[in-house]
């Protein structure tokens, strides 16, 4: 599939689609409390999707008949282990946070995993060991430190320490071990994102769960605990609005993003501080964001809180005036792709000015010019090259365009309704 793009001009308002990273959580939860749950406004994706087939197979019944409504009826922490293998598709978020649940299966239990060509790419062997260490017995059956694995219950609590370099590691550790029949004790000698972690305890505050939290470095929780079924409505999705942000500062003349809830812990709402910090007119209402276009200027971000919105960024940069550094994000390199290599490819095919380092990229304010762009089959590369051709004369045309499914499905639908020139062909 092609997404073609055109130069553009944009003004409108636009209602934000729900978290993925929310709704794949609230999904674990309610698939691990005793009862009904109902989830409002979840997003409705290929990794939502990923994650909902995953844990019916684990035993949860979920009706998602109501697109709107999702029912789940959980397990109250007795998982089953299926016979089949549970293939998570694209979902990183889905196989991580899985793994910890399916490790509670009964002593001698075994869920096997897989997922599709990039996740087998991705690493999971410090989650592995964690919960190794915890009880479980996870095993790598090619022997590389990812999928497929096997995991083999049971989980009953106990000592480890892990090295983040995905918040999703700790996240899954931290959603497991209340269930283990002994209290836990989790030490973080590397901590990335952050703020989805803060996300993940968020879940867990609402649910009452027991535990000590010293700076997000070590974490004591108390086994034998139980999660209870909630109704929860999903809020909007602040990686997704990135790209509205970015293309509203470089070419709207006024863009309303609508729905977006800065009290959340998403840690892409610093997206909207990474553009006003360039000279972007943005302004912040009770449930809206109203952004005009300015001219941006250049300058050096830390972005190891928010690798998801490099390449957005990496976009934007090519168009502000100077030069613009995005540092200390080494992650985004073990991402669904290396974003940090496949961004710098794409940009110099639209003759921008870019430098590759180990943690991240400089880009320098350029003249970009229309290209034939590989959209690598990421949602956010794919998304986030759009905002170039909607700034170029001329027409950009990105393959793979069918990954945008994985996060933001109506995505070209919803840009299109603010004035985008883009199609899918």
């Amino acid at each position: 599939m092609q997404l073609i793009v055109r130069k553009s001009r944009l003004a409108g308002e636009v209602t934000i689609p729900a978290s993925k990273s929310h709704t794949i959580r609230a999904v674990a939860i309610a698939s691990l409390a005793k009862g009904q749950s109902t989830i409002r406004n979840p997003l409705v994706s290929n990794d939502t999707q990923a994650a909902v087939a995953c844990y019916r197979a684990l035993g949860a019944k979920i009706d998602t008949s109501d697109s709107q409504l999702w029912k789940v009826v959980g397990t109250g922490g007795q998982i089953t282990a299926p016979h089949e293998i549970i293939d998570v598709g694209n979902s990183g978020t889905t196989l991580r946070i899985a793994m910890g649940s399916a490790a509670l299966a009964q002593a001698g239990q075994t869920t096997t995993f897989t997922g599709d060509e990039q996740i087998q790419t991705r690493p999971v062997g410090p989650l592995m060991d964690a919960l190794n260490d915890l009880g479980a017995k996870c095993t790598s059956l090619k022997n590389n430190g990812k999928v497929p694995v096997e995991v083999i219950g049971k989980l009953a609590g106990g000592k480890t320490a892990i090295a983040a370099s995905t918040s999703q590691y700790l996240s899954s550790l931290l959603l497991c071990t209340p269930l283990g029949a002994k209290d836990s004790e989790i030490d973080v000698t590397l901590l990335n994102e952050p703020g989805y972690v803060q996300m993940t305890l968020d879940w867990l505050d609402k649910q009452g769960i027991e535990y000590e939290n010293q700076k997000l470095r070590k974490f004591k929780i108390k086994g034998n605990q139980s999660y209870k079924p909630f109704d929860a409505c999903i809020p909007a999705d602040f990686s997704s609005a990135t790209f509205f942000f970015c293309a509203a500062a470089l070419f709207a003349d006024e863009v309303t993003l609508l729905g977006l809830d800065f009290s959340d812990s998403q840690p892409d709402k610093a997206v909207v501080d990474y553009l006003k910090a360039m000279g972007a007119d943005i302004s912040i209402g009770p449930a809206s964001v109203t952004i005009k276009a300015a001219t941006l200027k250049g300058l050096e971000i830390d972005m190891n809180k928010t690798p998801d919105a490099l390449p957005a960024m990496a976009v934007t940069a090519a168009f502000a005036e100077g030069q613009t550094q995005l540092v200390n994000v080494a992650q985004a390199r073990g991402k669904e792709t290396d974003r940090i290599k496949c961004m710098a490819e794409e940009l110099k095919k639209m003759a921008i000015d870019v430098e590759e380092l180990p943690d991240g990229l400089i880009i320098r304010h350029s003249k970009p010019r229309p290209a034939q762009l590989h959209g690598w089959a990421d949602h956010r590369i794919v998304m986030a090259l759009s905002l170039a051709g909607m700034a170029i004369d001329g027409q950009c045309i990105i393959d793979t365009a069918e990954a945008m499914s994985v996060t933001f499905p109506n995505y070209v639908e919803l840009m299109q309704s603010i004035g985008a020139n883009m199609e899918v062909k």
